[in-house]
């Protein structure tokens, strides 16, 4: 079920299932429907405008998602002002009374109140939709379930898979918009019929990392205004026009989580993720006990429980292996988190041609963690498995991370997709791929 619009601030709220909804979006669709007229009786052969589509801009329509932070309302503001016609949007997905003004959030609280603020500055329409209650489902319980489980999940890719890339969208066709336009930083450009995906300027500032689930589908409507500009850039556009929130923080990764304490919700909504279990060497022997697999990520050194003693020879102890089966956490030295292949679940590809015929051993660079840079790789698949061998080990790969794959390792790479780890093989295992999924030699 699409769920209810609330326009805001200087607007009358809206029901989307009400009449008055019904009404505003039929009148802004037969104003787009003019506008278009007037635009082919104008001009036979339309030039692209700034969004790679035909037409005047002020006979296009666009939908920016408005988080209530100073990029997307920049995306707004530079988009009015470059003559387009510009809704915002803005989508509550929890609880805003615990967030009201907790630095770092995201879609809730004071961060609608900004969105409303900076629409009503740029002069634009804005609605606030609620998404709650699909929000927990499709993320924050998903969220729990993934650290249940012992993975190491990543929300901001969940939440764009499923609720922003997919709810938006239906939202923004409902107004008429041509294209759906958002703060992240990320470029995209036409590649023949279809749209590619690149790393953005800023290179401190690039999401490709949480985009790689993006479909081509998706892309021919999106845009990222801002794949091209440096943050400084974007703050002193806020500057200039006004906007009160041109020095606001950024969001946190995890902008759901209140107190920063991510175990409380994990514990309340997967309470076996707290279940006690042993913390065991990677030689076998039993060094202490833990409260709960929740407390642990592959690569982990801190917070381990266990006194200096325990190590061997002095040598620190990372988390090399989560079992949450078993309740068993075991550790090891930073030697041991050597990966040499990862294995993928949920593959995306939005490279050239079709996965099946790029996954033959195709030289191709990939990211394992958001905040590390491209490393070269091949990508191979067989029998219905996808997986990535590193040309060099890498260390620390956690299951439920995302694998992104880039055509290169430069700054300004393509995009090609990615998937979600679902086991690696550590760097002292034979080459032969094992026969099981289930291997116990995967961590």
């Amino acid at each position: 079920m699409r769920r209810r619009p609330a326009r805001d601030a200087c607007f009358p709220l809206i029901s989307l299932n009400g009449g008055r909804a019904k009404n505003a979006f039929t009148a802004m669709r037969q104003t787009t429907a003019v506008r278009e007229t007037r635009s082919m009786n104008a001009a036979a052969t339309p030039l692209l405008n700034s969004l790679d589509l035909p037409g005047r801009p002020e006979n296009t329509r666009v939908v920016v998602a408005m988080s209530g932070g100073v990029d997307s309302s920049v995306v707004a503001a530079l988009l009015k002002e470059q003559g387009y016609d510009v809704i915002g949007v803005t989508m509550q997905l929890y609880d805003q009374g615990e967030t009201e003004h907790r630095v770092g959030s995201c879609c809730a609280g004071q961060d609608i109140l900004d969105a409303r603020q900076a629409a009503a500055l740029i002069g634009i329409p804005h609605y606030v939709l609620d998404y709650e209650a699909r929000f927990r489902t499709k993320v924050i319980d998903a969220f729990a379930q993934s650290y249940a489980e012992g993975e190491t999940p990543i929300p901001c890719v969940t939440c764009n898979q499923q609720i922003k890339f997919v709810d938006l969208f239906d939202m923004a066709r409902d107004l008429g918009a041509a294209v759906l336009a958002t703060g992240h930083y990320i470029a995209s450009r036409a590649d023949g019929d279809e749209r590619a995906l690149y790393r953005a300027l800023d290179a401190d500032r690039d999401q490709s990392y949480f985009l790689f689930s993006t479909t081509r589908e998706q892309l021919q409507m999106l845009r990222f205004p801002l794949g091209d500009m440096s943050k400084p850039e974007v703050r002193e556009h806020a500057r200039r026009f006004g906007l009160a929130i041109a020095d606001k923080p950024d969001s946190q990764d995890i902008c759901f989580v209140p107190t920063g304490r991510y175990s409380e919700i994990v514990e309340k909504l997967a309470p076996q993720a707290a279940t006690p279990g042993d913390i065991v060497h990677i030689d076998g022997r039993k060094l202490g006990r833990h409260a709960g697999v929740m407390h642990y990520t592959i690569g982990q050194r801190r917070g381990l429980g266990l006194g200096a003693a325990v190590a061997t020879g002095g040598e620190p102890l990372y988390v090399v292996k989560i079992d949450a089966a078993h309740t068993q956490v075991t550790v090891g030295p930073r030697s041991a988190l050597a990966t040499k292949r990862v294995f993928l679940r949920d593959v995306n590809w939005i490279g050239p041609g079709i996965f099946e015929e790029a996954a033959a051993g195709a030289e191709i660079a990939v990211r394992v963690r958001s905040t590390r840079p491209p490393a070269p790789a091949l990508l191979e698949m067989k029998a219905g498995e996808a997986w990535v061998e590193f040309l060099d080990d890498e260390s620390g790969v956690a299951p439920g991370q995302a694998c992104v794959f880039y055509d290169n390792t430069g700054p300004r790479a393509r995009v090609l997709g990615g998937g979600f780890i679902k086991s690696a093989e550590p760097a002292g295992l034979a080459a032969a791929i094992p026969p099981s999924h289930e291997s116990a030699a995967r961590a």
